[in-house]
């Protein structure tokens, strides 16, 4: 099979995207640990879901930039909306990263670029 520009050979994924996990790995309202190798370098991110929508961030704090889970894997999510860092309980909108409470009240979590291939969840690169 002869490839052309921008395909991989997965059905649905180009060149330069990454598989992450399907939609419903990730519980609705909630949030999920991921990992991906950015630059070279393995990464750890976060997937939040709301309904048919996902939102996938790097895990980490604007505040001290530590991660936003205490124990690995384990985030706390406040009514399905917002995802709270579990050092300093800044509060973070799913939707664009916008904390709206806590120490870091303005700043922003690093997006990332996701789209969803049916079930799956892919990093755009």
């Amino acid at each position: 099979m002869e490839l052309g520009p921008g395909q991989s050979g997965i059905a649905g994924l180009t060149m330069g995207e990454i598989t992450l996990c399907c939609l419903h790995d990730i519980r609705d309202g909630g949030a999920r640990a991921l990992e991906a190798t950015l630059d070279g370098k393995p990464t750890a991110l976060v997937a939040v879901r709301r309904g048919e929508d996902v939102w996938v961030y790097r895990n980490r704090c604007p505040h001290f930039s530590v991660p936003l889970d205490f124990h690995p894997g384990e985030f706390n999510t406040y009514r399905g909306q917002m995802l709270m860092c579990a050092h300093h309980s800044a509060l973070f909108r799913f939707e664009d990263g916008l904390c709206i409470d806590g120490p870091c009240q303005g700043a922003s979590l690093e997006a990332l670029e996701v789209r969803r291939d049916g079930c799956w969840v892919l990093l755009e690169g």
